[in-house]
């Protein structure tokens, strides 16, 4: 099990917010409501990654493609690929066509998500456009997801919508044939600190089994994310997942505003 960095980035700033509060439907062109906004930039947090050999982040746009802000966000991510060429993960706008583009300024993996799951739907044709682009190993979905009746589902639209499509062990080896990894965020928690969901790390940590045992794979291909506001924390993940399910944390940790230390999670670098 590893810990994955972030950079969130929203407006032009490195930021922190609730998962569940972004919108476009405010008087700005995007709102969300905010835990931390820092006073550094991305290239800072990059710089720091790099020091402790912490690769396999990810980078988040949140603003909409086509926006100033989207703009002032892309030149922010741009900063942090250069200084750590390798080292992330980038999602936000990402499409067919430009997808390329992002992998050859230095992001190890493009994410996916509303370009694959929007309005309520998956869009598989848009995922093998995608794959066509720029290679399978190169794919990570974000299966964002939410519970309803007893299930999790798949949502899409600022996590506001809710696809048909579970969260379970088959649809896990169904997307494989279509990606490197995925990147699974607990809406309901996202943002909050204030624990994990657990029920859902359940079935992630049954998923990743099976899907290790399938592929013949020697590093970790699902990242929780959502939820995490302590070290009892980070241990239910590794002790659920069974070391196979990585993480990711934000706003609890002190470089974000929270009271984890970063120096002691920046001690899981690698699967255990």
């Amino acid at each position: 099990m590893r810990f994955r960095p972030c950079i969130d980035i929203h407006n032009g700033k490195v930021k922190q917010i609730v998962g569940g509060s972004l919108s476009d439907s405010k008087e700005k062109s995007s709102y969300a409501d905010e835990n931390f906004v820092s006073g550094e930039n991305a290239d800072y947090f990059a710089e720091l990654y790099k020091r402790y050999n912490l690769s396999g982040g990810h980078i988040i746009l949140l603003n909409k493609v086509g926006t100033y802000e989207y703009q002032e966000d892309l030149k922010q991510a741009e900063s942090a690929l250069k200084r750590f060429p390798g080292g992330f993960q980038i999602g936000g706008g990402i499409d067919a066509d430009n997808a390329l583009k992002f992998i050859k300024k230095g992001a190890s993996h493009i994410i996916v998500t509303s370009y694959v799951f929007k309005d309520g739907k998956m869009n598989i044709e848009n995922l093998r456009l995608l794959v066509k682009a720029v290679g399978k190993e190169k794919v990570v979905l974000d299966l964002s997801c939410r519970k309803r009746d007893g299930n999790y589902y798949i949502v899409t639209d600022r996590w506001q919508k809710f696809t048909d499509t579970k969260i379970t062990e088959q649809t896990f080896l169904e997307l494989y044939k279509y990606c490197d990894e995925f990147l699974v965020h607990a809406v309901d928690v996202e943002g909050k600190a204030s624990g994990i969901d657990t029920e859902l790390l359940g079935v992630l940590s049954d998923s990743a089994e099976l899907l290790i045992s399938k592929q013949n794979r020697s590093k970790n291909i699902i990242t929780y994310a959502g939820g995490i506001a302590s070290l009892e924390d980070i241990e239910i993940i590794e002790k659920t997942g069974k070391g196979r399910v990585d993480f990711t944390v934000g706003s609890a940790l002190d470089i974000f505003g929270g009271k984890i230390k970063f120096d002691d999670v920046s001690k899981y670098s690698g699967n255990t």
